[in-house]
């Protein structure tokens, strides 16, 4: 494509000058593009403090931007930022703030060249900093980008030397095509953007959505799938605007610029007009060649000192990867069994030779680790019961060796063949299994038939719950998506920027740095996508009902995934139900719990395993007697029979 521009600019007069006029670089100057950038990204500053200025009621109490909620989600951050946050977020000091701000925006949009637009400039990008943490509704990706250019040109107009202004100037140009060049390689992961649909998809939503842009799109969907391919390439492509001299400058400034026009115009995100509009002067003037009169002189050191720390920070992310790989595939306590298909599971656990009771064989969840049970093994250890914790194939130590497309029958024959080598021939397990966990585990006590003494179904998955959820239903390619991006991320070595998630910090102090090992490792992501994908195709041509269990059953529900979906609820009486009466059956909803926080929160952990221990002591006694209808469940516990 560079080439043929390059013959058609030689060509004939009329068709250089209309080659020329929409090719080529926009050259501007040092001091333009200094200027330029400092007053659109003023302009949005401007209007963001006129907007929180407008509803300041949202600070209240009650409101969307109340500061006694909002400033839990920095309850990790040190004392020092939280009191310093705590008095920006005052209502009186947050109006002074943005009143500022607004004069000095103002201000900012007047002619001039002076080295008090620095400070201006350093004090709208410090202050939109300090800020944003207090402003949970109304802040997004503009106000971002805008303190990123005030902060870099404010610290331009004070810098000693040209030079430094150069690397400032190149140090936001380098922002801008990151910001273009990750959004659009992201977008790849994604099939509707792949496919050309996304348009369609992002202008039906009720946030983003504008009826009269979709209905256009529907009625010209080749159309739209040429818009939809044509942002992926501008964003992917974006930087080919520094070949061949600044060729393709004007176009990719053009097409980048328009598409923030018409985000603003279609999808209501007016600030984002400006605020990464502000960046395209400074790529503008590091895309002109040197030779050009507007750029002379530059200094270009800046891309290449860029370059040189990207190569060091790729060479020590590869170093913290490959020494979490080996942390993650050493099993130094624990031993291995090679099941059917040839996979090798890593397991470890207290089972002995000798011991009274069920074997609790716990079943990690889809993309989780074995870790995620810690609260509950301690809890076992202090009950003097036993218990068996396994990685599945290709997640931790394991390793999967199945030469067949994998489906979810392999996870559980693996499961299956697991406990006919670890644990003692004669005696019973008791399957806990977390979300496809305790799926896994249904189907294994099916198989496992008398050997099987109880299941504990731990906010479980259910073969039908993308069919009878419409909200899992539809979230299903969403969960996709996110499994495919971050496996995609980590065997790009980005697992180095990945911080510490919040469940890992409430995992008991010994197990935290090896989970974090597992949790970065792309192995453990690629087996969850492979789960995923299998699971979906099974759970979307699944036809119940579910076959019936003779065996012990507690199902505990998480209070915040059942008041999400109550349709989860439902699922979750339906597993109850699948047991057959005159066994033990007992269902309850740990109050306040989450998801994961049911098994990693402290707390909440130890509500659900003292719920788990109980009952393995009510039914451990070798013939219950409870009849239909009858239940051994303490009183107050939701669902029993």
């Amino acid at each position: 494509m560079l080439a043929r521009l390059a013959k058609l600019r030689a060509s004939g007069p009329t068709a250089r000058t209309v080659i020329s006029a929409l090719t080529g670089p926009l050259p501007l100057s040092r001091g333009q593009a200094i200027g330029a950038s400092e007053r659109i990204a003023a302009l949005t500053s401007l209007l963001s403090s006129l907007e929180h200025l407008t509803i300041a009621d949202q600070k209240r109490s009650g409101g969307l931007n109340d500061w006694a909620l909002a400033r839990r989600g920095h309850a990790h951050s040190g004392r020092p930022l939280r009191r310093l946050l705590d008095v920006v977020a005052d209502e009186r000091t947050s109006r002074a703030l943005h009143a500022a701000r607004v004069a000095a925006s103002a201000a900012l949009l007047l002619p001039g060249d002076s080295r008090a637009r620095g400070a201006a400039n350093l004090f709208l990008g410090l202050s939109g900093a300090l800020l944003y943490p207090t402003h949970r509704y109304g802040t997004d990706g503009s106000d971002q980008a805008s303190n990123l250019v005030q902060t870099a040109t404010g610290l331009a107009r004070l810098a000693p030397s040209p030079a430094a202004q150069d690397a400032l100037v190149w140090y936001v140009a380098i922002q801008s095509n990151l910001s273009y060049v990750v959004s659009g390689w992201i977008k790849l992961l994604g099939k509707d953007w792949r496919t050309g649909s996304a348009l369609t998809g992002v202008l039906r939503t009720r946030t983003y959505g504008h009826e009269k842009a979709w209905r256009l799109a529907r009625r010209h969907p080749r159309s739209a799938r040429a818009l939809a391919h044509g942002v992926l390439a501008m964003e992917c492509l974006f930087p080919v605007l520094y070949l061949k001299g600044g060729l393709l400058a004007r176009p990719v400034i053009a097409g980048a610029a328009a598409f923030h026009v018409a985000n603003g115009s279609v999808m209501g995100l007016g600030r984002f007009i400006p605020a990464f509009v502000s960046m395209h002067p400074m790529v503008a003037y590091t895309s002109t060649p040197r030779s050009h009169p507007a750029a002379a002189g530059r200094d270009d050191r800046m891309p290449v000192a860029a370059a040189l720390l990207l190569a060091g920070a790729a060479t020590a992310a590869t170093a913290v990867a490959v020494h979490r790989r080996l942390r993650t595939t050493d099993h130094p306590f624990g031993t291995t069994v090679t099941t059917r298909h040839g996979n090798e599971l890593a397991h470890d656990g207290t089972v002995g030779p000798k011991g009274e009771g069920p074997v609790a064989v716990l079943v990690h969840g889809l993309g989780a680790l074995p870790a995620h049970f810690s609260w509950y093994t301690r809890a076992l250890n202090a009950d003097g019961r036993q218990w068996l914790a396994y990685s599945r194939a290709g997640y931790g130590a394991s390793r999967r060796h199945a030469p067949t497309p994998y489906h979810l029958g392999e996870s559980v024959d693996d499961l299956v063949d697991l406990i006919e080598a670890a644990v003692p021939e004669g005696r019973q397990v008791s399957l806990v299994g977390h979300s496809l966990g305790g799926e896994l585990a249904r189907r294994a006590a099916v198989r496992l038939g008398e050997r099987v003494h109880s299941v504990v179904y731990v906010d479980s998955s259910h073969p039908q719950q993308l069919e009878r959820s419409s909200q899992q239903g539809a979230n299903a390619r969403l969960v996709e998506e996110l499994i495919r991006s971050t496996s995609v991320s980590l065997r790009a070595g980005l697992g180095v920027l990945m911080q510490t998630p919040a469940w890992i910090r409430n995992l008991p102090a010994p197990v935290r740095s090896r989970a974090m090992a597992e949790y970065t490792d792309h192995r453990m992501w690629t087996a969850a996508l492979r789960e995923w994908q299998a699971a979906e195709r099974d759970f979307r041509s699944f036809e119940g009902p579910l076959p019936p269990l003779d065996a012990h059953a507690l199902v505990l529900s998480a209070q915040h995934t059942v008041d999400r979906d109550p349709d989860h609820l439902l699922l979750h009486k339906d597993l109850a139900d699948a047991h057959r009466d005159g066994r033990t059956v007992r269902s309850t909803v740990v109050e306040n719990a989450d998801h994961d926080g049911i098994l990693t929160d402290p707390q909440l952990a130890g509500e659900a395993v003292r719920r788990l221990v109980a009952f393995l002591g009510d039914t451990t006694p070798a013939a219950p007697s409870a009849g239909a209808g009858q239940s051994s469940a303490p009183a107050g516990q939701e669902g029993a029979r």
